[in-house]
């Protein structure tokens, strides 16, 4: 079958392209052989942060006693969370499915595996589909390390861990990154005993120290147990438990283990071998700025390519393709700016470059950091645990990056986003009426705390 686009995986790419290309009268193929929506919808941002809400939720009840509030016991129905979760899930996906639906006269939704068989045909469900335009969506998936034990253990993932009939006793968690970290939390909030390892000497270890630190006192006074700077020897199980044998001869007993240690591209059995699609190191695809293979009229968006994994940034490559695709003024995939969140409490939101990053360029730059519970907002609500960092250059004073830990961080964090894309100074955060009290107000604060704009 001829057709004029094939996108193969239904994430907040492949969606999106595929409703506005059949708006460009374009007839599209859709492939999808797991559930509509991608990660994001079915085991990422929608199910965690879902969680996430019932999870604060929990524990602000069990805390409110120092907002002289006595909530008396506080129970989990593990239960109706995940049934919450579950219900949630199904309402996006609905709204896929309708909006597919609106298109269904130009898109053609194929529920099955595709896998290419030359540089522009594609083979599923036994019938073959070329196009002159081929677009891959295809996401990630968990990796899982190469220790011994570890695939005798019956570990859980990032999906699998969400599906969960009742809450582990004492869940261990391998990797301290932004999903072993939300996890951790979340589940010690649940009412779980939770031990999370890592080899690095720090959480999230990407970020500047006092970043991770700070997310480490809180994870700490919450009674999560971190073991750092440790690496896994063998993992066995028994009937009752299992366990971690660390190099040091160490041993991590709990009930349920979750592999946290990183994300891999789905190119595996996606044939790109016989189309000619050339892959880095890793297995993700490799695409020039306007997102296209080795391979002419082939394009690949999304997790896939072994870019920064967020929906977001996904969700923005379909807009960057499609002008490419439509003859508009193509704007740089790699040009862009990549804000971030870890959906923790506190919540730490990044946008550029850290303080060690820019060490580590030899960038100029004039800093200045401050806690978060100097933020007069913060300490009325009693939420003061975090910090705050924001780097400028010395010359343009535009911002060259930025650090929340704190409530709510991933919002304020647009503030420094909008400013960064716009090529703004920071003496336009400065020069504004902010409003007190606010969180936002601490933005102000932060920057003033620089000393050119310090107040005499």
């Amino acid at each position: 079958m001829k057709t004029d686009v094939i996108i193969i995986g239904s994430g907040q790419a492949g969606v999106p392209l595929a409703t506005r290309l059949a708006g460009a009268n374009k007839r599209v193929v859709l492939f999808e052989r797991s559930e509509l929506g991608g990660t994001c919808i079915n085991s990422g941002c929608t199910p965690t942060k879902t969680m996430v809400a019932s999870a604060r939720a929990a524990h602000v009840a069990r805390t409110a006693d120092r907002l002289g509030v006595h909530a008396g016991g506080v129970e989990v129905d593990f239960s109706a969370v995940i049934a919450r979760k579950d219900a949630i899930v199904r309402r996006w996906r609905d709204g896929i499915n309708k909006r597919l639906d609106g298109v269904k006269d130009r898109v053609e939704l194929v529920r099955a595996h595709a896998r290419f068989v030359g540089s522009h045909e594609v083979e599923a469900a036994g019938k073959r589909y070329s196009a002159p335009i081929i677009i891959v969506n295809t996401g990630a998936n968990a990796i899982v390390p190469s220790i011994p034990g570890l695939d005798r253990a019956g570990h859980l993932d990032n999906m699998s861990v969400m599906n969960l009939s009742a809450l582990p006793r004492e869940l261990l968690v391998m990797g301290g990154g932004y999903i072993g970290c939300e996890f951790g939390q979340m589940f010690r909030r649940f009412g779980a005993g939770v031990t999370i390892v890592d080899h690095n000497p720090h959480l999230l270890a990407r970020e500047d120290p006092e970043t991770s630190s700070a997310l480490e006192a809180v994870f700490r006074a919450e009674g999560v147990r971190l073991v750092l700077g440790a690496r896994i020897a063998r993992v066995e199980k028994t009937e009752a438990q299992l366990s971690l044998e660390l190099a040091d001869g160490t041993r991590l007993t709990g009930s349920h283990l979750l592999v946290a240690t990183g994300r891999s591209p789905n190119t595996r059995e996606l044939g790109c071998e016989v189309a000619g699609i050339e892959l880095d190191a890793r297995g993700s695809i490799e695409v020039d700025d306007g997102y296209q293979t080795s391979v002419p009229g082939v394009y690949a968006v999304g997790d896939v390519t072994g870019g920064p994994q967020f929906t977001h940034t996904s969700w923005d490559d379909h807009r960057l393709l499609f002008e490419r695709l439509s003859g508009g003024a193509a704007r740089s995939r790699s040009g862009r700016i990549f804000p971030s969140v870890v959906f923790t409490d506190p919540q730490i939101a990044r946008v550029g470059l850290s303080e060690r990053e820019a060490r580590q360029r030899g960038i100029a730059f004039e800093v200045a950091s401050m806690p978060f519970g100097n933020v007069a907002r913060a300490i009325e609500t009693d939420e003061t645990a975090g910090t705050m960092k924001v780097l400028i250059d010395p010359q343009s004073e535009k911002i060259l990056g930025a650090t929340l830990v704190g409530v709510e961080a991933g919002e304020l964090l647009h503030v420094f986003v909008a400013l960064m894309q716009a090529g703004a100074s920071a003496r336009a955060i400065v020069d504004a009426e902010f409003v007190h009290p606010t969180f936002s107000e601490g933005v102000q604060t932060l920057v003033m705390r620089l000393p050119r704009y310090a107040l005499s």
